[in-house]
């Protein structure tokens, strides 16, 4: 049972879903940055104080490290092809 907990199998799961929580954070701000207003509920709209450029810049590079992970792991649990 334990395997199944540090399995690359299930890092690459938890990487995935990271990587889908910082693109909806990421997609957020940007239209929080556009607008001023985040739509969290529809009544009444929550005024946040504007979004940093340098926060979401780090947020982008913190997306790609996940995506760099993420696709040198799928590269490691594939098998080589035989020569």
């Amino acid at each position: 049972m334990d395997e199944q907990l540090h399995s690359p199998a299930r890092r690459l799961i938890e990487l995935r879903i990271a990587h889908a929580e910082l693109d909806g954070r990421i997609d957020a701000l940007m239209a929080a940055l556009g607008s001023g207003v985040i739509p969290i509920d529809p009544s009444p709209p929550v005024v946040l104080p504007p979004v940093d450029e340098l926060t979401l810049r780090r947020l982008k590079k913190q997306r790609l490290a996940l995506r760099d992970e993420i696709a040198r792991l799928e590269r490691a649990n594939d098998p080589d092809e035989p020569a």
